[in-house]
């Protein structure tokens, strides 16, 4: 029998996913700001985040809840590192650290990995799902914004896999809602779920602050620049 899961999900979340898409740093993306910098740090940071979900939810792909939603056609890690690569270059690994935000992501989807795997399911849907729903979009804005080539810096939006998103969303949704969980356990994944928007919204928080930095350093050297020429 179906729990509606996906519905569940959707409904409970819908405050933190609100809050999530109104941090500065997000509206600036959707605005068609983006700053290359800020953006590769994104990158970094979301490298990290998959790396321990991915790791995760492999580790417990034999779980009978996490076994419903194993779909390794998502995997983020390596269209991530290409994107790291051409940011960074070919020693990008050895130049990205996880910030502060970041490192408290990581470390709570271990502690569930450890300790409650189903939860895994509430960060697989808030990042899964987003990627696979806006994450095109997403991709026009920073190639435009940045501009990119079509085939640099925007690996982590392409998944050669999935034929049709839409088809591959709906048979994700079915999924979840076929997973045995009891009313306790989906409880427990929609307040997981609202932890998870949050922990992306700290990130953002702290990219937001280094954009600021970034503005008023221009800002800074633009009126440096115009006092020169005066003199």
């Amino acid at each position: 029998m179906s729990t509606n899961l996906a519905k569940k999900l959707r409904e409970g979340t819908t405050k933190s996913h609100s809050m999530a898409e109104n941090v500065s740093f997000v509206k600036s993306f959707l605005g068609g700001v983006v700053d290359k910098k800020s953006y590769r740090v994104l990158v970094a940071n979301l490298f990290f985040v998959y790396s321990a979900i991915e790791e995760e939810i492999e580790k417990n792909k034999d779980n009978v809840a996490i076994k419903a939603i194993y779909f390794p056609e998502l995997k983020r890690q390596l269209s991530l590192s290409q994107d790291l690569q051409y940011y960074y270059g070919s020693n990008w690994s050895n130049q990205v650290a996880p910030s502060i935000a970041t490192q408290a992501y990581v470390e709570r989807i271990h502690n569930i990995g450890n300790t409650q795997p189903e939860l895994l399911i509430a960060h697989a849907y808030t990042r899964y799902m987003g990627d696979l729903s806006g994450g095109q979009i997403l991709k026009r804005i920073a190639k435009s914004a940045m501009q990119l080539s079509d085939t640099e810096g925007t690996s982590f939006y392409d998944f050669p896999d999935i034929k049709d998103d839409g088809v591959f969303k709906q048979k994700y949704r079915k999924a979840m809602d076929d997973a045995p969980l009891s009313d306790d356990q989906i409880t427990q994944i929609i307040a997981e779920a609202n932890i998870a928007f949050n922990l992306n919204m700290k990130i953002f928080q702290e990219l937001n602050s280094n954009l600021i930095k970034i503005m008023v350093m221009f800002l800074v050297n633009t009126i440096a620049n115009l006092r020169r020429k005066l003199m």
